[in-house]
């Protein structure tokens, strides 16, 4: 799907430059991405809470904190329902509202988005392609005392750039408590100086990227789901291609009258009646209160060792606004899968849509994909037997889109998730339970102009299936 006409991704040659620095063909940027690379001098190593500097452990709450009192803060979270306790864990409180933006500009006619190759102590493989700028309320006004933000004066103050995007998401809500970014894409019309850890890419090489393990993050796959684009006319929406022509109507299609199964009206209702369900109640409680969980000098963890550990790191970055600090990290045991059913109805794709509490959310329930599996989790935890059935191996469905890629690396440590996109016949029941909704695409990408709609996983399937197209 395209805003404005682009090339194709392997054409070579992409006339023209950016304070200096051409823009690049496919193969050009793995070249420039291999050095970049090489170029950080980067280091994460497990360290003992002991070894922290400036965290500590708070008396009596055991709360873990910066003594700034900013960043982050990681307490206990216990869940009740019908007056008893259910589930406690911790989880990392992080109130500040952060900035997730990207920079685009067009070039001889084709817009061109602003990439950075950013170094998080999470990333299983060191640096992945981010947004132009990723950074808390913290790290932008410079409470580590470190260089400034690249690019923030586009987003923020008297000069920023036209603003395109500009919404309220939210992140995990099973590991986080509340948190939500300011997801925003800016328009540049003049020189936009370039900076060597950054570069400009086209829409169609970002989604062509979207196909390597853990290249495009996590951060960079929300905000991209938040883009406008322009809708194909009918003679392009005509390919042959069976399932990418019912692709491509899915973004056309955004009410009954025109092949959708529901309409946003229906759509609405069926989400606010999922969260009129929810008869739990979360709060924040000391870690102190949090039973079930250990610490010792090296970790905080469940006593299953099923969920996620608490870890501390000590980092080095050359690339980074710090270039040496420690903090901890959220340690997940073992991979995420999230994957978004899809089928054709009346010759346009639809997606089966899951209403998805969790304790962190600040509204309670988004819309998740199909199946969202926490690490610690697998098929044997759906409810749903026409789901195992259908996603099983031999089960009938089509994997149109299967990688690995990593959630955020900045609180996360090695956090990976399977993103499939599976592809069903018109066997799969269209009647399917209370929890879940048949969508197109058009439907969901039009929720994205509002906040607390689609989960940070649904987002980034979203982004996958535009490659699709």
């Amino acid at each position: 799907m395209k805003r404005v006409a682009e090339p194709d991704p392997h054409g070579g040659d992409l006339r023209g430059s950016v304070g200096g620095q051409g823009r690049m063909s496919t193969g050009e940027f793995h070249r420039w991405w291999a050095d970049r690379r090489e170029a950080g001098g980067f280091s994460v190593k497990r360290i003992p809470f002991a070894r922290l500097d400036s965290w500590a452990f708070e008396p009596g709450t055991g709360n873990l904190g910066h003594a700034s009192g900013r960043f982050f803060t990681i307490e206990g979270l216990r869940v009740r329902e019908n007056g008893a306790e259910t589930w406690s864990q911790p989880v990392i409180n992080q109130p500040e509202i952060g900035i997730l933006g990207i920079v685009v500009k067009e070039f001889d006619g084709v817009l061109h988005c602003l990439m950075q190759a950013k170094m998080e102590p999470g990333n299983v493989n060191t640096i992945q392609l981010s947004p132009t700028v990723q950074a808390t309320r913290s790290n932008y006004t410079q409470v580590h005392r470190g260089a400034g933000t690249r690019y923030l004066e586009y987003f923020v103050g008297p000069g920023r750039c036209q603003v395109l995007v500009d919404v309220l998401q939210s992140e995990q809500g099973a590991w986080f408590w509340r948190k939500r970014n300011r997801n925003m894409v800016v328009l540049a019309t003049g020189d936009v100086p370039l900076h060597e850890d950054f570069c400009w890419l086209t829409l169609a090489q970002i989604r062509e990227l979207t196909h390597e393990d853990n290249m495009v993050n996590m951060d960079a796959r929300t905000v991209l789901s938040c883009m406008p684009f322009a809708l194909p006319d009918e003679a392009e929406a005509e390919s042959g291609d069976a399932f990418r022509d019912a692709l491509v109507r899915s973004y056309q299609y955004q009410d009954a009258g025109r092949r959708a199964l529901h309409t946003a009206s229906e759509i609405l209702s069926w989400f606010t009646e999922a969260k009129t369900r929810c008869e739990w109640t979360a709060r924040l409680v000391p870690m102190t209160d949090v039973p079930g969980w250990s610490r010792d000098e090296w970790q905080i963890t469940d006593d299953e060792e099923r969920h996620f550990r608490i870890v501390a790191v000590e980092v080095a970055a050359g690339t980074r606004e710090v270039t040496r600090w420690t903090q901890p990290l959220l340690y997940p045991r073992g991979e995420g899968r999230a994957v978004f059913v899809v089928r054709p109805i009346n010759g346009v794709i639809h997606l089966l849509v899951r209403a998805q509490p969790e304790y962190g959310l600040m509204d309670l329930v988004e819309m998740a994909p199909t199946v969202h599996l926490h690490p610690g989790s697998d098929m044997s935890d759906v409810r749903e037997s026409f789901l195992r059935e259908s996603l099983a191996p031999g089960g009938g469905a089509r994997m149109r889109y299967d990688h690995l890629l990593s959630e955020e690396g900045g609180r996360f440590h090695h956090a990976l998730t399977r993103y499939q996109i599976a592809e069903v016949g018109e066997d799969f029941p269209l009647d399917v339970p209370p929890g879940f909704c048949w969508m197109t695409v058009r439907q969901l990408t039009d929720l994205l102009r509002h906040g607390h709609y689609l989960n940070v996983e649904a987002r980034s399937l979203l982004t996958c299936l535009h490659s699709l197209c």
